[in-house]
């Protein structure tokens, strides 16, 4: 047992957070309950009301969670290259997504009902950590592009963060969708986020290659 209670808290949310991620792996967001949930944590289901008040507020978390490892990610790759090309930097920042598959998942598939039905405070502390990885990315490309201008990394900044709202439809089609498709004589490539978003980022830094 966690000593003190700010100690204890912290433990609590991540429990159910864990328990979270570990139903939305298997079930859709709208099937998953609080109470669902609450069964796959080691206290009562209306202890959780103590630390989240809606469902989507613990999505929420989750998705503020994915967003900080995404950021480790980022910074690791910042202090462990002393320089990239583009295709370098490509390769490893479409590795850090390809890595975050459930943080893209809750961007394209759950982000208006998560942040509609969440406490401005949980939406502010998950803007914030929004807003650092928008400003970590930007210094990796301060570093690897020094071609780039302010405007430039703007411009790249806001090409790629809506680029992955779209990533997870893209590269996760259910059979019912690829059945469809068939029907409806969709050519349907199947693409990895790999794949999709490492050929989007060298086409973007082209230009400032080295």
């Amino acid at each position: 047992m966690p000593k003190g209670s700010e100690e204890l808290t912290n433990s609590r949310k991540e429990e159910i957070i864990n328990a979270c991620a570990l139903l939305y792996e298997d079930h859709g967001f709208k099937d998953i309950s609080i109470r669902d949930i609450g069964a796959k944590t080691s206290f009562t289901r209306t202890s959780i009301y103590n630390y989240f008040q809606t469902k989507e507020e613990i999505f929420l978390a989750l998705l503020q969670r994915e967003y900080e490892a995404w950021i480790s990610d980022l910074k690791n790759i910042m202090s462990e290259n002393d320089s990239l090309s583009a295709e370098g930097f490509a390769d490893k920042l479409s590795k850090s997504l390809e890595r975050r598959g459930c943080m893209l998942k809750l961007m394209s598939m759950n982000l208006y009902d998560m942040e509609g039905n969440s406490r401005i405070e949980n939406l502010v502390a998950f803007k914030l950590v929004y807003a650092d990885a928008m400003r970590i990315l930007s210094c990796c490309l301060e570093k690897f592009f020094s071609k780039m201008s302010a405007n430039d990394i703007q411009e790249f900044i806001y090409a790629l963060f809506p680029f992955m709202f779209g990533v997870y439809p893209y590269t996760n089609a259910t059979p019912k969708q690829k059945e469809a498709m068939e029907l409806a004589h969709v050519n349907y490539a199947r693409y990895s986020v790999y794949e999709i978003t490492n050929s989007f980022i060298k086409r973007m830094l082209a230009p400032f290659g080295r």
